[in-house]
């Protein structure tokens, strides 16, 4: 999607906030020692920069990430990667949920996490808040939702995206009608006849710019536009989430619209998604272009050196900094930060997420004493569908895949989320192990 600006637009009176969501259970254990948004992603990146670049290339600068979970890497992250300068004013900062003699309660829900904070916002000047979700792939330009928010004089604007019918029974479901209100919102629609009630009708694709065919459900996408004084009022009360409690509730007496979103969007709040959507990157044509320098996803700069390949054949990879990779066969795979490959090894569809430092031969050799191989992947190893967590030691002749085994384990060294094998952060594999 083309980033067209709004002159129309005035991105000052606009608070952004990003839902950094619970305890990432569905993202286990990749959240075991982390919050989701800390998660790395496509080797470089962290599932929080996507919605802080959307916001930066929208021309919105006053970000708030809301968390409660492990949230220490994410708080390293945030505070080394986005520094504005004094006169303008931005700021990214993560509200981390806290216990207070008033109330002793965590988040309980996305409204939650808003009423929580709500004081706090309101002490900045804003007319408009932007809402959005944490564990979420996609590239939007916000000016364009809150221009259609303000031309529609709408009190909430809930970003959509048409989705088929296996896609609409696991999502919020909106009904429109013809001036692009809400007019019904239906949670994960199951029942066949009423997923026919909720679908959108042929004649509107055009109206609506719609390119796809077949029959369409406009879903929600987790993204929200309030206007302070109705969201303040809304808050008035204990429900603790927007989709499931708020949002329906509000379309009964409230100007809500639909902004239909025309693009790629993934949620990746799942393994399986969190899998799928990296392994798309290394495609010539990825469905989500990191590519795109008219509006670039940011990150932490670090100084790293160019990786190093001795011999290894690479095939449809994406090679983060910083990497040593000897002869070895790598095929449609993520290499993260720092990552080494020993000499005979082959990576099939393997997420590496790469390491925090490089380790010193003092450190080889104590850990080779106590039986322990070295950090990165070592010599003639044979992974496939796995996902390797940061630090983690896997010795020489190991093999590692799902083939044959439950979609769920829980071992010592390992985890099996929907048939991929996750080897945990600092996870240890002897040498020779078979998995």
């Amino acid at each position: 999607m083309s980033y067209t600006s709004r002159q129309t637009v005035n991105t000052s009176n606009v608070l952004s906030v990003i839902m950094g969501g619970g305890q990432g259970t569905r993202l286990f254990p990749l959240t075991k020692e982390r919050a989701k948004p800390a998660v790395p992603l496509a080797g470089k990146y962290r599932i929080v920069d996507i919605p802080i670049s959307n916001c930066i290339n929208s021309g919105l600068r006053r970000i708030y990430v809301l968390t409660q979970f492990n949230s220490a890497s994410l708080h390293k992250h945030i505070s080394q990667s986005y520094k504005f300068d004094h006169f303008t004013g931005g700021f990214v900062e993560i509200l981390a949920a806290e216990q207070t003699y008033a109330d002793t309660s965590w988040y309980q829900g996305t409204a939650d996490a808003v009423r929580k904070n709500l004081i706090h916002f309101m002490n900045h000047e804003w007319d408009y808040m932007l809402i959005l979700s944490g564990d979420q792939l996609y590239r939007m330009d916000f000016r364009n939702i809150i221009h259609q928010h303000a031309e529609t004089n709408a009190d909430i604007t809930v970003a959509t995206i048409p989705v088929g019918r296996i896609e609409a029974g696991s999502l919020g479901i909106m009904q429109i009608d013809a001036e692009r209100r809400i007019t019904r919102f239906v949670e994960k629609p199951k029942e066949p006849a009423l997923l026919d009630s909720l679908k959108l009708l042929p004649e509107w694709y055009g109206p609506l710019e719609i390119n796809g065919q077949g029959e369409l459900f406009l879903a929600s996408m987790g993204i929200y536009v309030f206007n302070r004084d109705i969201l303040r009022r809304l808050l008035e009360n204990t429900l603790t989430d927007f989709g499931k409690h708020i949002l329906p509730q509000a379309i009964q007496s409230l100007r809500v619209f639909s902004f239909v979103f025309q693009g790629y969007w993934e949620d990746i709040g799942t393994i399986r998604a969190f899998f799928e959507a990296n392994l798309d990157v290394t495609n010539e044509l990825p469905r989500f272009n990191f590519f795109d320098m008219a509006a670039p996803i940011f990150s932490r700069p670090r100084f790293l050196p160019g990786s190093k390949i001795n011999g290894a054949q690479i095939d449809h990879a994406v090679i983060s900094d910083g990497c040593i990779l000897n002869r070895a066969v790598i095929t449609h795979s993520i290499i993260g930060l720092r990552s080494i490959v020993s000499a005979g090894t082959v990576l099939n569809r393997v997420i590496l997420l790469g390491n925090d430092y490089y380790e010193s031969n003092e450190s080889i050799v104590e850990h080779e004493k106590a039986g322990r191989p070295p950090i990165g992947i070592g010599a003639n190893c044979r992974i496939e569908n796995t996902i390797v967590d940061k630090n983690a030691r896997i010795g020489n002749n190991v093999v590692i895949s799902p083939t044959g085994k439950p979609d769920k384990v829980d071992h010592p060294n390992y985890y099996i989320r929907d048939g991929i094998v996750i080897i945990p952060k600092n996870g240890v594999i002897p040498h020779g192990t078979v998995i």
